[in-house]
């Protein structure tokens, strides 16, 4: 699993401090992505759809396409395809169709979306991300857990070797049952300025912790499999 460490980091000491790790970059504030390239082992740059949802403000995908451009030039950097938090399917096949970097990109599957769109992307897809949402919004609820849960039996179903699936905001899901090839938050960007946090100390903490490789099918409760 790759953790990916959220930006701004600040100061710039405290970014420096994380030399070797690797980093999310949002287009929301993208003032680190330079030095991320420079001193990190790979990045993931953002769409910014998150933030814009949160804030109401609009988002600008012409902007997104020419920024992440020039930096996945860099072979280890990939970037998040632009979605629609709240969105329906057809919104977020439709902002994948107008992807202009290929494969490249990764897609998102919100959880409040069918579980086949989730198996389908996956089928398409190198790379997947999940995203929690409307009802699934609070990561490791009761209803959350169930339907993860049912995700991942879903793709057992249809996959002999583990995909790779990256949850955003999923940091807190580290060592835990599903099997996630990556995740990101911003939690050191948040927290480490707390009297017992460093940088470099969360970082192992956090890097240090990984998920299984292989998912084991669970029960699942039928009404969650919509």
């Amino acid at each position: 699993m790759i953790h990916y460490h959220g930006t701004p980091i600040t100061p710039i000491s405290a970014l420096l401090d994380l030399h070797g790790r690797h980093f999310c970059v949002s287009h929301a504030a993208p003032a680190d992505v330079a030095r991320c390239h420079q001193i990190g082992q790979s990045v993931m740059l953002d769409n910014g759809a998150f933030s814009a949802w949160k804030t109401g403000k609009a988002v600008d995908w012409s902007g997104y396409y020419a920024w992440t451009d020039r930096w996945l030039d860099c072979p280890t950097t990939w970037a998040v395809i632009p979605d629609v938090i709240t969105g329906s399917d057809e919104d977020q096949d439709a902002l994948i169709a107008q992807w202009p970097h290929g494969q490249r990109g990764v897609p998102v599957w919100h959880m409040h979306e069918p579980i086949d769109r989730l198996v389908r992307l996956t089928l398409e897809w190198p790379k997947v991300c999940i995203g929690s949402s409307a009802q699934y919004a609070v990561v490791l609820s009761p209803i959350w857990v169930h339907r993860m849960d049912a995700a991942w039996n879903a793709i057992e179903r249809h996959h002999r070797r583990t995909p790779a699936v990256h949850m955003l905001r999923g940091m807190a899901l580290s060592g835990r049952d599903w099997p996630f090839a990556s995740v990101d938050s911003t939690d050191i960007a948040r927290n480490h300025h707390l009297a017992h946090n460093s940088p470099r100390k969360m970082a192992d903490r956090w890097d240090g912790v990984q998920c299984p490789h292989k998912w084991v099918q669970v029960p699942e409760q039928m009404e969650m499999l919509q």
